[in-house]
């Protein structure tokens, strides 16, 4: 059986420079993982550019990627870094040239230590700080884009920064957390607008990480009810003038009353019976269900801008990536309008505050060495995202 796609859907791989460049300067360096490991040297990318377009290219004609903000914009309202500047131009250059689409993401979870010790996001007198970057990266990089995400999953990054306290700031203060997007909020509809009048041509949206929330007993009901009101409904909304909706989907999310994941409590969801990667229950029905939750709200073209497993065997990738094309293909041929998807990620990366044994990647990436390996998905994928077509092999002709 063979799905095919449109000529024109965009596929693409996706990383954020947090997670695959050093450390510089950023409220995430030096933090220690539930790994182990500090969030210091990730994966050489600086010192890699040149190899990691290589891959980047010979995995799909998009990527999705950020700038590192602490290393771009050392002050307050500073000029860019003019060597960092360079750097990233010469790179951006090498995937032009080898004509890959870039999607661009403004925040991804990380501040500068300065915008940190500012109070960060907190306070409603920063927005007009991280307005002040986002406008010289569009001015300085916005030649090489073709689509934008302004901020990276501000769901998670609220939750995990104010209310789990795994984040920096690592508070638990739900009433901040609120406070944290209605700011970031207000900064996106900033940009949007700069955007719009600088390159009226280019889609701008977020990234909304998409979560099926569910229930083993009644203990489950209402945890998992208040958390699909404020991830899925309240934090959404105050991102709403958008281009596309971006969405990020990995799994399903059951309550007993606390969350059941394989990270925290492998007996439970071996006990249950459900398929699992190395972080959650593999789930890949629940990404139709939340392309029609948000179709059916918005009404506007979708995105999927992450979308993966974490699977150091490489096995359940290999089978991920054709049970979430399918999904895809369906969802395409019943009307919904899906205007492309990413893969997270493309090589493995330091997983936040897990740590970089949780791999992603397409590409393994030595823990030591950072050497990248060639997994047996990453053809998979390539094939997919170059032809617009895949085999399902699991499936024979009657």
């Amino acid at each position: 059986m063979e799905y095919h796609f449109p000529k024109d859907f965009l596929f693409g791989t996706s990383t954020a420079a947090t997670q695959i460049e050093t450390a510089f300067e950023h409220d995430w360096q030096g933090v220690k993982s539930k790994d182990g490991h500090l969030f210091d040297r990730t994966t050489d990318h600086e010192l890699r550019f040149k190899e990691d377009a290589e891959i980047i290219a010979s995995l799909a004609p998009c990527y999705r990627m950020g700038l590192m903000w602490s290393k771009l914009q050392r002050t307050p309202h500073g000029e860019l870094h003019a060597a960092t500047v360079t750097e990233y131009k010469t790179f951006l250059d090498d995937l032009k040239q080898r004509k890959v689409k870039i999607m661009m993401v403004i925040h991804h979870f990380t501040n500068p230590k300065w915008f940190a010790q500012l109070g960060g996001w907190e306070k409603e007198e920063n927005i007009v700080l991280w307005v002040d970057f986002a406008k010289k990266i569009v001015d300085t990089f916005g030649e090489y884009v073709s689509h934008w995400n302004t901020f990276n999953e501000p769901n998670v990054y609220a939750s995990f920064g104010w209310i789990s306290g795994f984040f920096p700031p690592f508070k638990i203060n739900p009433v901040k957390a609120a406070i944290a997007v209605k700011n970031m909020g207000k900064a996106h509809d900033l940009i949007y607008d700069y955007i719009k009048e600088k390159n009226p041509h280019q889609p701008i949206g977020i990234s909304h990480n998409a979560v099926v929330f569910d229930n083993e007993n009644v203990l489950g009901w209402f945890p998992s009810r208040l958390s699909d009101w404020w991830y899925m409904e309240w934090v959404p909304r105050h991102f709403e003038k958008v281009d596309f909706f971006g969405m990020s989907y990995y799994a399903r999310l059951s309550h007993d009353p606390l969350p059941i994941t394989y990270i925290d409590h492998p007996e439970k969801i071996k006990k249950m019976g459900v398929p699992h990667d190395d972080m959650w229950e593999y789930h890949p029905e629940g990404l139709r269900t939340c392309i029609n939750r948000y179709w059916n709200k918005y009404r506007k073209p979708i995105i999927i801008t992450e979308n993966g497993v974490c699977d150091a065997s490489d096995t359940l990738r290999q089978k991920a990536i054709i049970d979430y094309a399918k999904v895809l293909h369906d969802a395409l041929r019943d009307g919904i309008d899906i205007r492309g998807y990413f893969w997270w990620s493309t090589w493995d990366n330091f997983e936040w505050h897990l740590g970089p044994t949780m791999r992603f990647g397409l590409y393994e990436c030595d823990l030591v060495t950072k050497e990248r390996t060639k997994r047996k998905s990453a053809d998979t994928f390539r094939k997919l995202a170059h032809y617009k077509m895949i085999e399902d092999l699991s499936v024979q002709a009657v």
